[in-house]
């Protein structure tokens, strides 16, 4: 019994090792974004190209109405006047369904759409989603896009508090270029 605890604490240690090696697979700035076609709170379906010549702000959260999630989706409201002045958009997306989305917008009068990514396929195609077999949820991930289409800056475990106002520092400075 002794031999077989002492193997499978070897494999673990092995799966660790490699796992935490690996380097994480991310997306570029400079790079396409990847596209998208996610239905939000009000049943109407977002592409990417629906903000083509416009600043998008993508944000990827783990779950509706869980208290980091909570507080970056307030902020992102709480500055939605000064983004849509630098011409950005604002979207999140979760894996939750179209349903928690709309109880989760209408609890926190949120006024930006909210995607349901129940397949988990645009928040793997933006390396932002955690996969534990029967659990999968979204990374805090925010993608800047510019108007063409492009990754301009990414957040990667993006703070919940400060991640708005970061993008709009971003904002500012690359629209002053």
């Amino acid at each position: 019994m002794e031999w077989l605890v002492i193997i499978l604490s070897i494999i673990a240690v092995g799966f660790m090792f490699w796992y935490f090696s690996t380097p994480p697979k991310v997306l570029k700035p400079g790079q396409p974004a990847p596209e998208f076609k996610l239905m939000d709170q009000f049943g109407e379906i977002h592409t990417l190209a629906d903000f083509q010549g416009k600043w998008l702000a993508l944000y990827f959260y783990p779950k509706d109405d869980t208290p980091g999630c909570t507080k970056q989706a307030c902020a992102f409201r709480d500055s939605l006047q000064q983004l849509t002045e630098l011409g950005a958009e604002v979207i999140g997306v979760s894996v939750d369904d179209a349903n928690s989305h709309a109880e989760f917008a209408q609890k926190f009068h949120l006024q930006f759409p909210l995607l349901a990514d129940t397949t988990a396929e645009t928040a793997a195609r933006y390396y932002s989603l955690v996969n534990l077999g029967i659990i999968k949820f979204a990374r805090r991930n925010t993608f800047l896009i510019d108007p063409h289409g492009k990754i301009a800056r990414m957040y990667l475990s993006a703070s919940a508090a400060h991640n708005s106002s970061a993008v709009i520092a971003d904002l500012k400075q690359l629209q002053a270029i």
